[in-house]
């Protein structure tokens, strides 16, 4: 007998070796940490097309990663599927890895969103900047609040 679905996949996504593109899996430790029941946390540096079958059955779906050029500490936004390829390598946005999952269960993808957490120095071999450090605060804040007390993530307005 298989385990049921989770209710909710959080894709986090990053590098912890490439200073604050490390946010998606410090978020990801986190979540992990909490073992909020009816949550899979699957980490990974890129987006592949077999994370698309990790998908089936959740009633929601979250894409962690660290993000340059934000005004707000971390903003959150609903996603659509938008067929997309990459040009030099496996990795997937997440809107693709959405058309990839319609594609492969010709049906939609479970409702997702977006959480992109502001970093701005992404080099090799770097920390965390004092600017991811406390984005990685204010997205574990929201994270907790979705994950508790989920609700109605549809009626979420963007950050």
């Amino acid at each position: 007998m298989s385990a049921p679905a989770p209710r909710t996949v959080v894709f986090a996504v990053g590098n912890r070796s490439r200073g604050d593109d490390a946010l998606g899996p410090l978020l990801a430790e986190r979540l992990e940490n909490l073992g909020a029941p009816g949550v899979s946390v699957v980490c990974d540096y890129q987006l592949q097309v077999e994370h698309a079958l990790e998908m089936a059955g959740a009633e929601r779906v979250l894409f962690v990663d660290a993000a340059r050029g934000l005004a707000a500490d971390a903003e959150l936004r609903a996603l659509a599927p938008e067929p997309g390829r990459a040009t030099f390598s496996h990795a997937l946005a997440p809107a693709a890895l959405l058309a990839v999952y319609r594609q492969i269960h010709d049906c939609p993808p479970p409702p997702a969103w977006v959480l992109a957490v502001a970093g701005e120095s992404f080099a090799l071999g770097e920390g965390l900047s004092a600017r991811a450090a406390a984005s990685a605060d204010h997205a574990w804040a929201l994270l907790q609040r979705l994950l508790v007390d989920p609700g109605d993530w549809g009626s979420l307005p963007a950050y």
